[in-house]
């Protein structure tokens, strides 16, 4: 007798669901809140335009202002 290979079975195939700009929007509102909130505290938090006192915030984003081509000192 001839062994024969087991016949595999179905797999349910995954069907994408579309996503709406109107679901989306939300979320892309946020997300570029959120960017030009960090892009003002590497690039503008110092100085004249400062909202926190002292110089932490500074600091604490020195490394990236110089990656992002801010002058600092």
């Amino acid at each position: 007798m001839a062994a024969t290979a087991p016949i595999p079975a179905a797999r349910p195939v995954a069907t994408p669901v579309p996503v709406s700009w109107r679901e989306l929007s939300p979320f892309l509102v946020f997300g570029g809140l959120i960017a030009l909130l960090a892009l003002y505290f590497v690039g503008a938090e110092e100085g004249a335009t400062s909202m926190v006192g002292g110089v932490n915030i500074h600091e604490w984003v020195h490394d990236a202002r110089h990656l992002l081509g801010f002058p600092c000192h």
